[in-house]
C-alpha cells in the first residue's frame, strides 16, 4: 500500500468531522433563535409600593347611616383622668368619636388623620374623642400613643364593652361615630378612613351647620 492511499481515508475523516462540527453549530444558532423567538417578554417588578387610591380612604364615601337620628349608648368610658364620661356630655358639640385599640395597625394607621382634623378645627365646637378599648394591662401603651398624637385626649373603655353597646354594634376596628350637635347619631365609618383630607372636612361642616 502506498503512502497516498493510506492518507486518503485519515483526510476523509477529517473531512467529516468538521463538517459534522459544522452541522451541530448551526443547529444550536438555530435552537437559540427558536427559544428567543417564543419566550415571552421578562415580567417587570414595582420597585416602589404602588399607591391606594385615595378614595378608598375618604371619609365622605365610606360614610354610613345605620343609625341615624338614634342616641348613642349611655355607656360610660373614662378620660385620662379617670373621670367617667358618657357621649351626652358632649352634647352642643360635633362629636368624631373614633373606637380603637394599639393591636389594630389600621387603628393607628388613622390616628394622626384625626389629630390634624382635631386641630383643623381647633376653637370650633367640634370635639375629637377617641376612645381605646385596650385592656388596663395596655394602658400605658395607649396613652403613650395618644401623647405623640397631639392635641388628642386619652379616653379609655376599660371594658372593652362600647363597640358591643352600639346599635347597630360596631363591625370591627376602627370604627368612628358622627354626633350631631343634638347628640344623636349623623353616621358613622367602619375601618380606616383619611380625617385630613376634604371628605372629611365636608362631612364635619354638614354637621355642624345642621
Amino acid at each position: 500500500m502506498s503512502d497516498e492511499s493510506a492518507a486518503r481515508p485519515r483526510g476523509g475523516l477529517l473531512k467529516w468531522a468538521l463538517w459534522g462540527a459544522a452541522l451541530i453549530g448551526v443547529a444550536a444558532v438555530i435552537y437559540i433563535i427558536a427559544q428567543a423567538s417564543t419566550k415571552p417578554p421578562a415580567q417587570t417588578v414595582a420597585t416602589v409600593p404602588v399607591p391606594v387610591a385615595a378614595e378608598t380612604h375618604d371619609v365622605a364615601k365610606k360614610l354610613e347611616h345605620p343609625a341615624d337620628g338614634q342616641a348613642p349608648p349611655a355607656y360610660a368610658f373614662v378620660d385620662g383622668a379617670g373621670k367617667k364620661l358618657t357621649p351626652a356630655d358632649f352634647k352642643g358639640k360635633v362629636v368624631v368619636m373614633n373606637l380603637w385599640a394599639t393591636w389594630c395597625a389600621p387603628c393607628k394607621i388613622e390616628m394622626p388623620t384625626l389629630a390634624k382634623l382635631a386641630q383643623a378645627y381647633a376653637g370650633k365646637p367640634v370635639a375629637v374623642v377617641a376612645v381605646s378599648i385596650d385592656k388596663p394591662e395596655e394602658v400605658a401603651a395607649a396613652k403613650a400613643f395618644i401623647a405623640a398624637n397631639a392635641p388628642l385626649s386619652f379616653y379609655n373603655d376599660p371594658d372593652a364593652k362600647l363597640p358591643w353597646a352600639l346599635k347597630p354594634a360596631a363591625t370591627g376596628m376602627p370604627t368612628t361615630l358622627i354626633l350631631g350637635k343634638d347628640g344623636l347619631e349623623r353616621g358613622r365609618i367602619s375601618g380606616e378612613a383619611d380625617w385630613s383630607g376634604p371628605g372629611a372636612r365636608s362631612v364635619i361642616d354638614k354637621a355642624l351647620a345642621g
